[in-house]
């Protein structure tokens, strides 16, 4: 009976923050979630206030993708979902959804931006087709005044985050997946 109690507690915990980054997978352009410019516009100015730096990599990446909004929870098993834009040379290309599901210690909730830079075509592509995900211990650089000063590529990628609202004690990206829709 108490492993039920649990399971259905982290599933429910699960579905609310997954609620709370607004992701709907029938969700378009035109029905204003996530994939709405505004929001993306907001995500990359929070960035860009938090810190100045990181305009290196919008200045130097083939291209990048911008998740104004990713919910994630968990206690003991977790998961997170969001959406966004993609954009090589600086033109919009698609849109993006991500999934993530964990095993292991964390406990909490937070609500996150997050914007994946790639270096390179390779990098890109590889995204873009399907063949990219994020190894078990892959991570990102949560954005502060000045910590893109020395963030680099790891693989062609980079990652930053920077926490909107709530608190996760477990800070990996590992294990999310990515479906790409071109326009």
């Amino acid at each position: 009976m108490f492993r039920k109690t649990i399971i259905v507690f982290i599933v429910s915990l699960l579905m609310s923050f997954t609620a709370m980054a607004g992701w709907n997978p029938d969700d378009d352009d035109s029905a204003g979630g996530s994939y709405n410019d505004a929001k993306i516009e907001d995500a990359v100015s929070a960035f860009f206030n938090e810190d100045p730096g990181i305009k290196k990599f919008f200045d130097n990446a083939y291209g990048f993708a911008v998740f104004p909004s990713i919910g994630k929870g968990g206690i003991g098993i977790g998961g997170a979902a969001g959406k966004g834009k993609v954009y090589a040379n600086d033109e919009y290309v698609g849109r993006v959804k991500m999934k993530q599901f964990t095993i292991g210690f964390q406990f909490g909730g937070q609500k996150y931006r997050e914007i994946i830079f790639f270096k390179n075509k390779d990098a890109f592509d590889k995204f873009i087709t399907g063949d990219f995900k994020f190894g078990a211990q892959a991570s990102a650089v949560a954005a502060t005044s000045g910590a893109s000063a020395d963030a680099a590529y790891s693989d062609q990628v980079a990652v930053f985050t920077l926490t909107i609202k709530g608190l996760m004690y477990e800070a990996t990206i590992g294990g999310q997946k990515f479906k790409f829709q071109g326009i």
